[in-house]
């Protein structure tokens, strides 16, 4: 399996096809959750991938998450300033898509 192009956090904008034209979401934006094994998970996946991967995203505005092929995902930024919270630890996202720990005051 190859590397994925976007990962946890990352912004994607959906691509224009057929199938996210028919569901109204093309040219939607929103940010990735996840990723998972099709074949394994049973997940309903958008479009066709060359690999046995979808992503999860959860597009700006609605609840539900989506999974999509990567490659109806165009990648947008790495939503540099997104925080979150693990097991007590505090991270920050930075332009690069490294997640750096921030210390308590």
């Amino acid at each position: 399996m190859g590397t994925s192009r976007v990962t946890f956090g990352d912004r994607v904008r959906i691509r224009s096809t057929e199938a996210t034209e028919s569901l109204g979401i093309a040219g939607q934006a929103g940010t990735v959750y996840g990723r998972t094994t099709p074949s394994v998970t049973g997940v309903e996946v958008i479009g066709e991938s060359s690999e046995d991967l979808a992503i999860s995203v959860a597009l700006d505005g609605q609840t539900a998450q989506l999974w999509f092929a990567e490659e109806l995902l165009e990648f947008v930024d790495h939503a540099a300033g997104t925080t979150v919270e693990i097991a007590g630890r505090k991270l920050i996202r930075d332009e690069r898509g490294d997640w750096r720990e921030v210390k308590p005051n």
